[in-house]
């Protein structure tokens, strides 16, 4: 399963391969392998994403356009 919001998000902010995967402490291919679906991401590599992005797993992981987190959500 490709992920489009991982590989975009990196896109839009002009960040190449390389250089998140020095971020997870990985090689690029391996990283190239988690856009594409090929692995599995961890939840440890989530974690790291959703905090380096600022965005929700759920969007890296294509299950909403909302790229907002959740501990970033207004207080009720």
């Amino acid at each position: 399963m490709r992920f489009k919001n991982l590989r975009a998000i990196r896109e839009d902010r002009d960040i190449k391969q390389k250089d998140i995967a020095k971020v997870l402490n990985v090689s690029q291919n391996t990283y190239s392998q988690y856009e594409t679906g090929v692995i599995a991401l961890t939840a440890d590599v989530l974690i790291k994403l959703s905090k380096y992005y600022e965005v929700s797993i759920d969007y890296l992981l294509d299950q909403t356009d909302n790229p907002e987190r959740y501990d970033n959500a207004p207080k009720k």
